[in-house]
């Protein structure tokens, strides 16, 4: 079995201690996990960059991670989340933009599926306007659950936060999305 699938992220991280190349197994893991959730906040062109330092900050701080934790994706969900809250003006102006076009970015299946039961096309529109009306750190928390599917206590881990902490963040940041959304709350799923 290869080194890349038979050792947790955990392993690999202590093992890139004594041989740093061992560390490019991480990013071949998931890069393209961070990458998509980068440039659905802040577009591709940005997107890149942020994973380049998202993972050279990590690569630095390596022996600073808790090996005690198999899975490195929440710990980079950090990093990337630091690096987007310096760019959050772009992303809050590429909100608004959005509301008045009506036009999201990157709108998947899974961003459709996250729509729930609203229609996507009309939600747009009011749901970019909530997202750039929302608090940076409330944003994250939003964002975070919404486009990269952690569980809380990931994303506790990933933001430095208590659990408690996201879900009065989600909590508040849902209630102002459904307000603008007419009681829908687009982060959940039609239970049909």
């Amino acid at each position: 079995m290869p080194l890349s699938t038979s050792l947790s992220d955990a392993a690999l991280i202590e093992r890139s201690w004594r041989d740093p190349e061992t560390f490019a197994l991480l990013f071949d893991r998931h890069a393209g996990h961070i990458h998509r959730y980068v440039a659905r906040r802040l577009g591709d062109d940005t997107a890149d960059d942020v994973v380049s330092e998202t993972f050279l900050a990590a690569f630095r701080q390596r022996r600073d991670y808790d090996t005690t934790r198999p899975e490195s994706l929440p710990w980079l969900y950090g990093f990337a989340t630091n690096f987007i809250r310096r760019h959050q003006r772009a992303e809050i102006h590429r909100y608004k933009a959005y509301s008045k076009v009506g036009v999201l970015p990157d709108a998947d299946d899974a961003v459709e599926q996250a729509l729930g039961r609203a229609s996507a096309h009309a939600v747009r529109r009011p749901l970019a306007q909530a997202l750039a009306s929302l608090k940076d750190r409330d944003r994250d928390v939003l964002l975070l659950v919404a486009w990269a599917d952690p569980t809380y206590e990931e994303v506790a881990h990933a933001l430095s936060i208590p659990i408690g902490t996201v879900r009065s963040r989600l909590n508040r940041a849902r209630a102002l999305v459904r307000d603008a959304l007419g009681s829908t709350d687009p982060t959940t799923e039609q239970n049909s």
